[in-house]
């Protein structure tokens, strides 16, 4: 698992082609370092609470791994929107992208989502929710602590973010079927074939962020709303839907190797 967030980081940040280090792609290697955040702390913390069946590491290393947690999650579900809105402007507004999305302005929205991505965990410890949870052997956010902060977590970190990039998405594939029905061929945009595929590429990755992550979402929204249900959610259910929600983060290497031919080769090349 660590081994392909690695590798994911690598390869986003080291392919030489002039389509991969385009300032778009800035969102994806940002994406990529939010994958690899929990790889380098969180997650031996957790292997280390598996051996032992139980936290060891005591109290601040619960609150940091909680917070790195979390700043992976939001700052993957952050720069997928961010991903989404770059490709919505590129694909569908092409004529104003060179100035929305200059080199200063993309730097300047890459810094705006990590310091949004920050800002989003800072509640946390506030409302004391970030606890160790013997179900999946991690300091995590606890969906029980404040109903109301619950469901504006679910709603600011999941529901709005995929509102958000579920509209830039239809508007993209809106244009490309009129494109391909060729749709009023003397004005129409032209899609060109590998932005296109970069396209399917973040869509894939948009889609199984989604799925990994509703269940979990769901859950804690159901929590909030009726908290008697805590007690109803079946350990099994629970514990499922948190591991395949942070196996989420190692789908996109996947992904990109599958889709993108420049990924593959700077795979093969690291290999």
């Amino acid at each position: 698992m660590i081994l392909i967030k690695v590798g994911n980081f690598i390869s986003s940040a080291a392919a030489p082609t002039r389509q991969l280090v385009g300032l778009g792609n800035a969102f994806v290697v940002s994406l990529a370092l939010a994958d690899l955040v929990v790889a380098l702390y969180p997650y031996p913390l957790v292997l280390t609470a598996i051996f032992h069946d139980g936290w060891i590491a005591g109290y601040i290393h619960c609150q940091i791994s909680g917070f790195l947690m979390g700043l992976s999650v939001i700052g993957s579900i952050f720069n997928i929107t961010g991903i989404a809105i770059n490709r919505y402007c590129y694909i569908c507004h092409s004529l104003k992208y060179d100035r929305l999305f200059s080199s200063s302005n993309t730097m300047c929205y890459v810094v705006l989502v990590w310091a949004l991505t920050i800002l989003a965990i800072v509640p946390n410890w506030f409302v004391e929710s970030l606890q160790y949870d013997p179900r999946v052997y991690s300091c995590t956010f606890a969906q029980s602590v404040s109903s109301l902060y619950t469901i504006a977590v679910v709603v600011v970190h999941f529901v709005l973010p995929i509102s958000i990039v579920t509209y830039c998405y239809l508007r993209i594939w809106i244009l490309v079927i009129q494109v391909r029905r060729r749709v009023k061929p003397d004005s129409r945009p032209k899609v060109k074939p590998h932005d296109l595929r970069n396209f399917l590429t973040m869509f894939v990755v948009f889609v199984l962020f989604a799925v990994c992550w509703a269940p979990l979402n769901l859950i804690g929204l159901a929590v909030a709303l009726d908290s008697g249900l805590s007690r109803a959610v079946p350990e099994w259910l629970f514990t499922a839907s948190y591991f395949m929600a942070y196996f989420n983060s190692c789908l996109n290497a996947v992904v990109y190797g599958a889709l993108n031919h420049n990924f593959r080769k700077e795979y093969k090349r690291i290999v």
